[in-house]
């Protein structure tokens, strides 16, 4: 039965979904964007800072559900512009060591709030 969860030090969701579902010994996160999460508004910077960003929000709902990025087995993201492909792949590559998560990575036409990027990840629940 999948439980939904949300965060209480990230932003409420706005719109009808949960910052996470658990599902048995997995918890999949929804996409998130750049939020400072004191504001709820996207960060100012570049693609570098928002994926920074990104990844401290990940981080806390991750911990907020007992896992951590060390349990992360897939990651998916999202691009508005390819070109941004490295400078994202560079902050990306200090978020996990080897064997590194399955990723896909995709060009978007547009994200939420006019973020450079998103990113949503699947992973286990610590045991």
């Amino acid at each position: 039965m999948r439980e939904g969860i949300n965060s209480p030090r990230l932003p409420a969701p706005a719109l009808p979904f949960s910052h996470a579902v658990r599902d048995g010994d997995r918890v999949y996160l929804s996409g998130q964007v750049g939020l400072d999460e004191s504001t709820g508004k996207l960060i100012a910077g570049d693609v570098s800072a928002q994926t920074a960003q990104v990844f401290k929000n990940i981080a806390t709902v991750l911990a907020d559900v007992g896992s951590s990025m060390d349990e992360v087995v897939k990651v998916n993201v999202y691009l508005v512009n390819m070109a941004d492909f490295a400078a994202m792949n560079a902050v990306y590559a200090k978020q996990f060591a080897q064997p590194y998560p399955a990723r896909t990575t995709v060009a978007v036409a547009g994200l939420p709030m006019g973020a450079r990027v998103e990113i949503e990840v699947v992973a286990r629940l610590r045991k």
